[in-house]
């Protein structure tokens, strides 16, 4: 509880334990900091690689790339922002410059008409494959090269907790296995 004086100048506020803010360890503040320097440089430097290797953003290549690993390569707009964490303007200004490259269409859904499926073209495909290679190299380079693998598995069991933890919704915080050969026949899909 917090109790607030006046006096003639300033306000006095007095907390009591109870009201005390939990502050970080130092081994948690220490950790935070590499978290919030990890949340903020890696983004940007997946989004560099792929605007200079394939001309498009992080955020275009990640909408083309959840479109390639969806059933009949399409979704519906309001999942594909949700997914994203964006508001549907948003997602559809972002699908309206996949669009005028061929990439995405976008057309009411049959099922309820209410709603409207963004659905990955052939064209939206080749690039989608032709960008995976660039972009897996960046993701190896800037994170899985900087690991051991058991690094790599507490990286997994961490980023999965605190997924959860935040999209309790979800069912799930990791990425099923991919089958190897499934895998080589369809490049970029794990991207």
């Amino acid at each position: 509880m917090t109790f607030r004086v006046k006096s003639s100048r300033r306000i006095v506020t007095h907390m009591t334990d109870a009201d005390e803010p939990r502050w970080l360890t130092p081994g948690e503040q220490r950790a935070w900091v590499a978290l919030a320097g990890t949340v903020i440089w890696l983004p940007a430097t997946l989004d560099a690689q792929l605007q200079r290797d394939a001309g498009i953003s992080h955020a275009e290549y990640q909408v083309l790339s959840w479109l390639s690993m969806s059933t009949d390569r399409t979704r519906r707009m309001s999942e594909l922002a949700d997914t994203a964490n964006v508001t549907l303007s948003h997602l559809s200004r972002i699908v309206a410059r996949l669009e005028q490259r061929s990439w995405v269409r976008r057309t009411p859904d049959p099922a309820d008409g209410r709603y409207t499926l963004a659905i990955l073209t052939e064209d939206g495909w080749r690039k989608v494959v032709a960008s995976a290679p660039g972009h897996v190299a960046a993701v190896r380079e800037h994170v899985f090269d900087q690991l051991t693998p058991t690094q790599v598995a507490q990286l997994e069991e961490i980023g999965a907790q605190i997924f959860r933890h935040l999209r309790p919704d979800c069912a799930t915080g990791h990425v099923a296995p991919v089958d190897a050969a499934a895998e080589a026949a369809s490049p970029g899909q794990s991207a």
